[in-house]
């Protein structure tokens, strides 16, 4: 049993959110055709119980026109003790002679009154054959009382109203569990730009140090490869800053930092990989926080020249697809993604690679589309042949101002 139980608990729900969904739909689906099933049963026995009620109070009519003893007894219990069947009772030329439980407007005039009778004929001539009472010659007309059509409808109502609260219920768990990441990503990255900044202030305070002393000279290229990697740590720590707050967006030159970073990345990188950029104007601005944005140029590069296995050809085109947006695909000669696994790329924890974390993509469209008003996503891709990421980034300050306003960055 214990067992059991750590097998349910182990299960990841958000890599399983679209199975989770729809065992929502199932298990309320379930609930509801359960309810419809039972409702049904109880619908045939009360009909089957207003038919039999019928048949009785028709044999006592017919049994009241064909005698002269007091039948007090049967008009009072039997006749006179039906408050919820409607019924009308025709003669062999179709005109009503009696009836009820026959609900009429408080302001009906006669003729309204005859419209209405006429109505209900119509709609009891549907649903059940009259009973004929042949020593009265008159028909009975009836169907099911409000309280037996109520109860046919009462389970799909019911069905509904399961479906949407189990709609409801995975929206809201859906909700939670981004807010929840949202404030751990927001939490984990403050925390480890504080703690980085102590290290990195005392290595810059080193580094100054080795400058000037006599040792300078002797192992200037160690220290000058040193500093170079400070440098490279308080960028590390820079991007954290402004994953745990509200990043500054502005207007940069978009070709000129994706030129930048590629030539940050080129001498870290194989090289056996090609890197090309190419671009309908080398002017274009685009509204971004530069040090996120050259974070989601690295990881993209970095994942396609791991599915290329250190071999083969990045290409980076910048377009300007309209007046709000300007446009950039980066196309590698991989391995390729299956069509099921383009939305999966970016979810926590979802990997090919055997020692990867899954959370380079996921941090992308994080500062793609959380931080920037943007948009990431697989443009194409195909198996053995490689894979095109298009970023989509608000092109003037209008919009960027809107989405700021909008309070999407605060998180």
């Amino acid at each position: 049993m214990k067992n059991r139980f750590q097998d349910i608990t182990s299960i990841d729900f958000y890599q399983n959110k679209k199975q989770v969904k729809w065992l929502v739909f199932l298990v309320s689906f379930l609930i509801g055709s359960g309810s419809i099933w039972y409702t049904s049963l109880l619908v045939d026995e009360l009909r089957e119980r207003e038919s039999r009620q019928i048949q009785l109070l028709s044999s006592a009519l017919e049994y009241a026109a064909t005698t002269s003893e007091n039948l007090t007894f049967i008009n009072q219990e039997i006749i006179q003790q039906n408050y919820s069947i409607p019924i009308i009772m025709v003669d062999s030329e179709g005109n009503p002679l009696e009836f009820r439980n026959i609900r009429f407007k408080k302001s009906a005039t006669a003729q309204d009154s005859v419209k209405t009778l006429d109505k209900e004929l119509l709609e009891m001539q549907e649903e059940y054959e009259p009973i004929y009472l042949q020593e009265a010659d008159i028909r009975v007309f009836y169907r099911n009382s409000e309280l037996l059509t109520n109860l046919r409808y009462y389970p799909y109502i019911q069905l509904a109203v399961i479906l949407i609260f189990g709609a409801l219920a995975y929206a809201l768990f859906n909700q939670s569990k981004i807010a929840e990441q949202n404030r751990v990503w927001a939490g984990l990255t403050k925390e480890t730009a504080h703690q980085l900044g102590t290290p990195i202030a005392s290595l810059m305070a080193w580094i100054d140090y080795l400058r000037n002393s006599p040792v300078w000279e002797e192992n200037k290229e160690i220290i000058q490869e040193m500093d170079k990697d400070v440098v490279k740590l308080r960028m590390v720590t820079e991007r954290f800053s402004s994953i745990g707050s509200k990043p500054v967006i502005q207007p940069e030159n978009l070709y000129g930092v994706i030129e930048e970073t590629i030539n940050y990345l080129r001498p870290r990188i194989s090289t056996k990989v090609e890197m090309h950029i190419n671009a309908d104007s080398k002017d274009l601005d685009a509204m971004m926080n530069k040090p996120l944005f050259e974070w989601v140029i690295e990881n993209i590069c970095k994942n396609a020249v791991d599915a290329m296995k250190g071999k083969g050809t990045i290409t980076i085109d910048v377009l300007q697809d309209s007046d709000k947006y300007v446009i950039v695909d980066i196309t590698d000669t991989g391995k390729g993604i299956e069509k099921k696994n383009f939305r999966k790329v970016f979810n926590p924890g979802f990997s090919t690679r055997q020692r990867g974390w899954g959370l380079g993509l996921t941090l992308a469209k994080r500062i793609v589309e959380g931080y920037h008003g943007g948009k990431i996503f697989v443009k194409n891709s195909e198996v053995g042949k490689g894979t095109t990421f298009r970023i989509m980034l608000l092109g003037n300050l209008e919009d960027a101002s809107q989405f700021i306003t909008e309070g999407i960055l605060e998180y």
